[in-house]
C-alpha cells in the first residue's frame, strides 16, 4: 500500500511542477506585452497625472528617454516572476501556538491565485474593496494579493478604529468582502452591516468562528470555494489589469480630522519596490536571503512596501508574530521584555525596520541594561561607545579606515548590544515614521547600530527618500529614490520652506474627492507635502515639521516647533517627549513628559522613572525614582535643571516670540495607547492639547513676572 503521505507530496510536486510550466508561460506572455510599451495606454501623453474615480487611468511620469524607464508592470506580474525564478524558497511563515506554517514563493502564489478565486466566488466586482483588519499574519498578505489578482481593491484597515471609522471606509471603498482576524474584529462589521449596501461575504482568518451566520466563512471554507472558478477565468481578469489602474486604497488612519481614501496604482507599488530595492542593500538568492520581521500596522504604505513588496521583489522570508502573543491589537508594542524581542531573537532578522515608539523603548532597555552591570563594565562600555560614535561619524563622512581597536570594542560591546536585541544577524536598521532625536541616534550610533531614517507619505506610496550607508547623515532622512525630483519652495531666510516631490511614486488622487487631489497635485504632476524642510549642497532632505503645526501668537508671529522641541529633548535628556502650545496666546508654553518605563502587556506608561532618568537625578543629588516624586515642582533639584535646559534652548532662540516662557511637566509619558501619539509615533497634537486642556489653561491663567 502506498503510504498517504509520500502520495500527498507525488501530488503536491505534480501540482508546483504544473504551476511552475504555466507560469514560464505566462512570463513569456508577459515580457511580450511589455515589448509592447510605446503603444500602451499609461503613455498617452493626453491623460492626466490624477483621477478621482476608481476605475480611472493615470498617466505615469516617465522620463523622456524611454530606455530609462522601468517598464511598468502589475502586482500579480511581480508575484509570478519571483514564484518562477525562487519557486522553493521560503517566502511567508506565521506562528501557530509554537510551531511555524511556512510557505515557499511557489506555494505563496498559489494561495494568492486560490485566495482570488475565493473572492470571485463569494461576488468581488471590479474595483471593489476587500477590507483587511487584523494583525499581520499570512492570511494579511493572501488575501490583499489575492483581492488584487482578482480585479479588486486591497484596503488595509487598522485593527483598533471604531465601527463607525470602519464604515465610513467600507461605504467609501464600495467594499464587498470584510476579512478578519478575531471574533472582537466581526463584531465590529455586524454592528455596521446593516449600513453595507455592497456588503457579500466576512472572511475569519484566525480564531474559530464563534455563532454561525450568513455569508460567513472561516479561512479554509473560504479558500475552499476557489474550487468553484477556473483558473482561466482568473487568468482572463489578470490580463485585463493594467499597471495605472487602482489596485490598493490607504486610508490616513490614526490621525485627526477626516481620513481621506488614498488611490494607489498597480505601478506606484511595483515601481516604488524597484526604486526602493535599488536604494538599500538587499541581499538575493542565491548569494543570500534576506528575513524581514513583520509587526507593524501593514495598512500603512510604507511598511507594506517593505514588509511585502520588497521582500517578495529579492525573495525575501517575512515572518509573522505569534496571534497567542498576548491582547496584542497589531499596534507595536514594548520590544525588551514582549513578543518582539522573543521573535527578533528567534528568527534573527537580517534588515529591521522601527519606528520612534519602538527605538524609544529598545532604547530604554540597552540603557538599563548597562546601568545594571557592574563599575568595571561600565567603564568599558562608556570607552567603546565613544569610539563607536566617533568612528561611524567619521565613516559617515567618507572615512574608510576604522582604528585597530574597533575589533575589541565590536567583541566586548557591540556584538553583545546587538545580540541582547535580537539583532545580531541584521546589516540594516531603518526608522520609519518621525525622524529619531539625535540623542537617540548618537545613542546607537555609539553601539555600532547606524539607524537609517526614511521619509515619505501615503500620497507617495510611502516613501520618498531613502538613507543607506553610502548616504547617511544624521537627522537627515536621506536621498531621494532614483529618478524622483524634490524641490523646496517658498523658502524663509534660513532656507526651509514647502516640500514638493515628483515621480512614479505619487498617487492616483483621492477617491470621489476632485477638488482635494487638485490642491494636493498641481498640474505639472508635483505632490505638494504640506512638509517643511531643506536640502543640502549634497542633496541629502532634512525634514523640520508641518505647516499645520506651525503656531502663530497673538502678536502676529508665527513659529515652526519642531526644532524648538527638538532642542529641548536634545538639551533635557530625561524628557522623553516636548510640545509646545500657543497658539493665538502671548507666549509659547511647552509640555513636557519624563521618560517613564513601559508596561509590556499593556503598552501603557507606567508612573516610574527609567533607569537613565533615576541615573540622572542621583547626579543631580535628587532622589526620586517616581514621576509623582517630580511633579509640581516636588523636586527642586529636578526642577532646577529643567529650567536651565529651557534657558540654553532659548539662549539659541531667533526672537522673543521663539522663547519657551513657562513649562509644566504632565503626569503621564506619551503613548499609542494613551492616544498622544499615532500608530507611527506621530505626535497628535491636537488630542494632546484636549487631554490636557485644563494644564494648559493654567500655564495662561497667571501673569510670568
Amino acid at each position: 500500500m502506498t503510504d498517504p503521505k509520500e502520495s500527498d507530496n507525488l501530488q503536491t510536486s505534480r501540482r508546483i511542477l504544473k504551476t511552475k510550466t504555466i507560469l514560464k508561460n505566462k512570463i513569456h506572455s508577459a515580457i511580450s506585452k511589455k515589448a509592447q510599451a510605446d503603444n500602451f495606454e499609461i503613455l498617452t501623453p493626453g491623460s492626466s497625472y490624477w483621477t478621482s474615480k476608481r476605475e480611472g487611468q493615470v498617466q505615469l511620469r516617465m522620463g523622456k528617454n524611454p530606455l530609462d524607464n522601468e517598464p511598468p508592470v502589475t502586482v500579480p506580474d511581480l508575484i509570478m516572476s519571483a514564484a518562477t525564478k525562487y519557486s522553493h524558497y521560503l517566502a511567508i511563515g506565521s506562528k501557530y501556538k509554537k510551531s511555524w506554517q511556512l510557505l515557499t514563493y511557489i506555494e505563496y502564489y498559489e494561495a494568492c491565485r486560490r485566495a482570488a478565486k475565493a473572492f470571485l466566488k463569494v461576488g468581488l466586482e471590479r474595483f471593489h474593496g476587500v477590507g483587511i483588519m487584523g494583525i499581520n499574519s499570512s492570511e494579511w498578505v493572501i488575501a490583499s494579493i489575492g483581492a488584487i489578482m482578482a480585479g479588486g481593491i486591497s484596503v488595509g484597515i487598522l485593527s483598533s478604529i471604531s465601527p463607525k471609522a470602519c464604515q465610513v471606509i467600507a461605504e467609501t471603498s464600495e467594499m464587498d468582502i470584510f476579512v478578519v482576524d478575531n471574533d472582537r474584529q466581526l463584531q465590529k462589521i455586524n454592528q455596521i452591516q446593516g449600513y453595507l449596501k455592497h456588503l457579500k461575504a466576512i472572511i475569519q482568518y484566525r480564531e474559530d468562528i464563534q455563532e454561525a451566520q450568513p455569508n460567513l466563512y472561516s479561512w479554509k471554507g473560504f479558500l475552499d470555494l476557489a474550487d468553484g472558478i477556473s483558473d482561466e477565468k482568473l487568468d482572463k481578469i489578470i490580463d485585463t489589469l493594467k499597471p495605472n489602474q487602482c489596485c490598493a486604497l490607504v486610508y490616513n488612519q490614526g490621525t485627526t480630522g477626516p481620513s481621506k481614501a488614498i488611490m494607489l496604482s498597480h505601478d506606484n507599488i511595483t515601481w516604488t519596490t524597484a526604486a526602493t530595492v535599488q536604494s538599500l542593500g538587499f541581499k538575493c538568492p542565491p548569494q543570500g536571503q534576506e528575513i524581514l520581521v513583520s509587526y507593524l500596522p501593514l495598512c500603512f504604505p510604507g511598511i507594506q512596501i517593505l514588509d511585502v513588496w520588497v521582500a517578495i521583489s529579492v525573495a525575501g522570508t517575512v515572518y509573522f508574530p505569534s496571534l497567542d502573543s498576548g491582547k496584542w491589537s497589531g499596534l507595536p508594542r514594548t520590544p525588551g521584555t514582549g513578543f518582539l524581542m522573543e521573535l527578533l531573537r528567534e528568527v534573527q532578522p537580517t534588515t529591521f525596520c522601527g519606528i520612534p515608539w519602538v527605538w524609544d523603548r529598545m532604547l530604554d532597555s540597552l540603557k538599563t541594561k548597562f546601568l545594571d552591570s557592574t563599575a568595571f563594565r561600565r567603564r568599558i562600555d562608556h570607552w567603546a561607545m565613544r569610539m563607536g560614535l566617533h568612528t561611524n561619524k567619521k565613516l559617515m563622512m567618507g572615512e574608510i579606515h576604522q582604528p585597530l581597536c574597533f575589533g575589541l570594542a565590536k567583541r566586548l560591546t557591540f556584538e553583545p548590544a546587538r545580540k541582547f536585541l535580537g539583532l545580531n544577524h541584521c546589516q540594516q536598521f531603518l526608522n520609519m515614521g518621525m525622524g529619531l532625536p539625535s540623542g537617540t541616534l548618537d545613542f546607537f550610533l555609539s553601539v555600532n547600530i547606524p539607524i537609517m531614517e526614511l521619509y515619505g507619505l501615503s500620497e507617495c506610496t510611502g516613501l520618498h527618500t531613502v538613507s543607506n550607508l553610502q548616504a547617511y547623515r544624521i537627522l537627515s532622512a536621506g536621498k531621494a529614490l532614483p529618478k524622483t525630483h524634490t524641490k523646496v519652495e517658498k523658502e524663509n531666510k534660513d532656507g526651509i520652506g514647502n516640500l514638493c516631490i515628483w515621480g512614479r511614486h505619487i498617487f492616483m488622487g483621492y477617491l470621489r474627492d476632485k477638488q482635494s487631489t487638485e490642491r494636493k497635485v498641481d498640474t505639472h504632476g508635483w505632490l505638494h507635502t504640506n512638509d517643511l524642510g531643506f536640502l543640502d549642497f549634497d542633496k541629502f532632505l532634512y525634514v523640520m515639521g508641518n505647516n499645520k503645526d506651525l503656531i502663530k501668537l497673538s502678536s502676529g508671529e508665527t513659529v515652526n516647533p519642531y526644532p524648538i522641541e527638538e532642542r529641548v529633548r536634545t538639551r533635557i535628556p530625561i524628557v522623553r517627549y516636548a510640545m509646545l502650545v500657543g497658539q493665538d496666546a502671548p507666549y509659547l508654553c511647552a509640555l513636557l513628559t519624563l521618560k517613564c518605563q513601559i508596561n509590556p502587556e499593556t503598552g501603557e506608561a507606567r508612573s516610574n522613572l527609567t533607569s537613565e532618568v533615576v541615573a540622572c537625578c542621583r547626579k543631580l543629588r535628587s532622589q526620586s525614582t517616581w514621576l509623582s516624586d517630580v511633579l509640581y515642582d516636588r523636586d527642586p533639584l529636578v526642577t532646577e535643571f529643567i529650567n536651565q535646559g529651557i534657558e540654553d534652548v532659548n539662549s539659541e532662540a531667533p526672537s522673543m516670540g521663539a522663547k519657551i516662557i513657562k513649562w509644566v511637566i504632565l503626569d503621564n509619558d506619551f503613548s499609542v495607547d494613551g492616544g498622544e501619539l499615532g500608530p507611527m509615533s506621530k505626535m497628535n497634537r491636537s488630542i494632546v492639547v484636549k487631554i490636557y486642556q485644563e494644564e494648559i489653561q493654567k500655564l495662561y491663567e497667571t501673569s510670568t513676572s
